[in-house]
C-alpha cells in the first residue's frame, strides 16, 4: 500500500511517501509549504496523485493552525483522490522514533502536551529518572526536564522531529477523509469573534 503521510502540528512539517513499510521519500518544511512537499515528494518517486492509496496525517495535539492545515489538505486530497485516511497522534509518532522515549510537545504558554494526551507545566511534570523526552518542548524545557531526572537528545537529533514516515507506519484505522478529527487538549487561542 502506497501511504502518503505527513504532520503539520509542530514547527517542523514532515511529510514522506511509504511503500509497503519502506519508505520511497522524506521531507521537511513548514506547514505552509506541505502541498509543495508532497509534490515533490510523488515527482521524486516517479508517481501521481492517483498512484496514492491512502493518507495518513498528524491530528496533534500541537499547534491549532498547523494541525488544522495538515487536517484539512488531508480531507482536501482524500476526498479529491477518492482514498481513505487515517489519523495518527503526533505524540505517538514521536515515541514511535525512540522505544520507549517520552514525547514532549511545545504548547506555547509554558505548557508543555505529553501523553494522555494532556497539558501541563513542564516543571509539573514527573517522569521517571533515566526517561529520555524527545520533541520540540523537551528542547524548550531541557533545563527543568533534566533538573528531574530526564534524558533529552541533543538538539540536532532526529528524535525530537515527528517523523512522517513513523505516521504511516503507525496508522490502522483508514476511513473517510472527513472522518478524520484533530486532538485538542485546550481551547484555541482564537474565539472566531471579530469583536
Amino acid at each position: 500500500m502506497r501511504i502518503l503521510a505527513f504532520d503539520t502540528a509542530t514547527d517542523v512539517a514532515t511529510s514522506a511517501l511509504v511503500d509497503g513499510g519502506s519508505v520511497l521519500g522524506e521531507r521537511r518544511s513548514r506547514a505552509a509549504t506541505v502541498l509543495e512537499d508532497i509534490d515533490a515528494l510523488l515527482r521524486a518517486a516517479g508517481m501521481e496523485p492517483a498512484d496514492v492509496d491512502a493518507i495518513a496525517v498528524g491530528t496533534g495535539p500541537g499547534s491549532f493552525t498547523g494541525t488544522r492545515i495538515g487536517l484539512a489538505v488531508a480531507r482536501g486530497l482524500g476526498l479529491a483522490l477518492g482514498v481513505p485516511v487515517a489519523g495518527v497522534s503526533t505524540l505517538d509518532a514521536l515515541a514511535a522514533g525512540a522505544h520507549g522515549a517520552f514525547p514532549v510537545v511545545d504548547a506555547r504558554r509554558g505548557e508543555v502536551f505529553v501523553p494522555g494526551p494532556r497539558v501541563v507545566s513542564p516543571d509539573a511534570l514527573a517522569i521517571p529518572a533515566g526517561t529520555v523526552c524527545v520533541g520540540d518542548g523537551a528542547l524548550r524545557y531541557r533545563d527543568l526536564l533534566t533538573a528531574a531526572g530526564g534524558i533529552v537528545p541533543p538538539g540536532d537529533s532526529e528524535l525530537h522531529v515527528p517523523r512522517a514516515a513513523a505516521h504511516a507506519l503507525l496508522a490502522r484505522d483508514f476511513g473517510a477523509a472527513d472522518a478524520v478529527q484533530p486532538v485538542y487538549v485546550r481551547v484555541p487561542d482564537a474565539d472566531g469573534s471579530l469583536a
